[in-house]
């Protein structure tokens, strides 16, 4: 198994170069924010390991809001953030961009603060590197290579199979065996792949065994502790949730209209959002300790196919920055923005409330956990203003969703079992 990786490359901007990055950025692109896989600044397209890549511009407008709190907001630079979920090691995947596409990078990257013409730009974009607070993908182990194989499997079953017969259990046996026989000749002439599962680099399975038992041993250490603090904790929490300011403003009309012109241009769609962190150290303490709950849940729970009961977001991924006064959430979804929106509301506004409910304005909650996103407009509205354009968004498999690629892996597997009963391969003929 390949397990995923992250990288989220943050720099600041030099003075004076954010128009030419803007033009840069539009360049690189076929339609509004969606990447031309093959263009001349980064052409994605050509790294295999790369499931979705984004390059966006983020800058202070949120911090404003801060101003509810009584806190005088602090002036941040606009930033360039370059993010990717990859096959394999983050690491190797910005290597294999620096060497092969080095040139595109380094017109990108010099419009930030620090690089010039001598810059390492692998170091460079190692030092830039900011670690990812939680980290989720779909279905850990399915690469980039595997979603296209299984989808030219599919392709090419599906053109064998009439969809106007309906073959009985014995006759689905018999056609399944005929197509097993065209599959292997298609390999044998190089026409068709279905490459085995790489095996698991042993260090990522040390890690993630020790990440698996370390992290609740240590939550075992400290459990006496939080008993004793949690009269306290829970006084600071209410006190918080009553106190908290509600900030949910309507969004211009001219900005939900720049964020919708980025949108549903194929069936999965992207979504970058930021925000400040509520000021006071308990709110930052809380936000970190639950985030790294929240990842201990991707890497050990939810990485078999859903996120709780969502079962359209591909990755995603929360991201503390600038001394982790705002957090960035990105994440790559099946589906339009609003049914993105009530699926969360519906099935885990909870979980919206645990995490987002430090961030500044967000609708009040009550116990961490009860109403907030449940209000449904003020939760969309506080979605929304907060959500920014992202102006170049790469998917290296367009016009497939979670559900296709599931769909893919079942057939897939049902070709290659070596028995199956007649009701079984009548099941997997309704799959092509």
């Amino acid at each position: 198994m390949t397990p995923q990786s992250p990288f989220t490359i943050v720099a600041p901007l030099a003075a004076g170069r954010e128009a030419s990055l803007r033009a840069l950025l539009d360049s690189m692109t076929t339609l509004p924010g969606r990447a031309d896989p093959h263009n001349a600044v980064l052409p994605f397209g050509d790294f295999e390991q790369l499931h979705f890549a984004r390059l966006v511009l983020l800058d202070d407008s949120m911090m404003a809001d801060l101003a509810v709190h009584g806190v005088t907001p602090p002036r941040l630079p606009t930033v360039l953030v370059f993010m990717g979920d990859c096959d394999g090691v983050a690491r190797d995947v910005l290597g294999d961009m620096a060497q092969r596409a080095g040139t595109g990078l380094r017109r990108l990257f010099e419009h930030c603060e620090g690089f010039g013409a001598g810059t390492e730009l692998l170091a460079w974009m190692l030092a830039h590197d900011v670690p990812v607070a939680t980290f989720y993908a779909c279905r850990r182990g399915r690469t980039v290579r595997q979603v296209r194989e299984e989808h030219a499997l599919w392709r090419a079953l599906a053109t064998r199979v009439a969809r106007d017969v309906a073959p009985s259990p014995q006759a689905a046996q018999q056609l399944r065996g005929e197509l097993a026989q065209f599959v292997a000749s298609e390999q044998q002439a190089g026409r068709l792949r279905l490459t085995p599962p790489a095996s698991t680099p042993l260090g990522w399975q040390i890690g993630n065994a020790l990440h698996l038992f370390g992290v609740p041993l240590l939550a075992l250490v400290a459990l006496p502790f939080l008993i004793l603090l949690a009269p306290l904790l829970i006084v600071l929490l209410r006190r918080h949730e009553r106190s908290d300011p509600e900030f949910c403003p309507a969004l211009d009309p001219a900005a939900l209209l720049a964020l919708q012109r980025i949108e549903d241009h194929d069936p999965t769609n992207q979504f970058t959002a930021i925000g400040a962190v509520k000021p006071g150290v308990f709110r930052r303490w809380l936000l970190t300790v639950l985030l790294l709950a929240a990842d201990y849940a991707c890497r050990h729970i939810f990485n078999r196919g859903h996120l709780t009961r969502i079962q359209t977001i591909h990755f995603a991924r929360w991201v503390f920055l600038d001394g982790k006064s705002r957090v960035a959430f990105v994440s790559n979804y099946d589906g339009s923005h609003e049914a993105y929106m009530d699926d969360f509301i519906n099935k885990v506004g909870w979980g919206l409330n645990i995490l987002f409910s430090n961030g500044v304005g967000w609708p009040r909650t009550d116990w961490l956990v009860k109403r907030g996103a449940r209000r449904e407009l003020l939760f969309k509205r506080y979605q929304r203003r907060h959500q920014v354009p992202t102006q170049v968004w790469y998917m290296a498999y367009a016009g497939l969703t979670l559900t296709d690629l599931e769909r893919a892996g079942r057939i897939r597997a049902g070709l290659e079992r070596a028995r199956i009963s007649d009701t079984q391969a009548l099941a997997w003929l309704r799959l092509l």
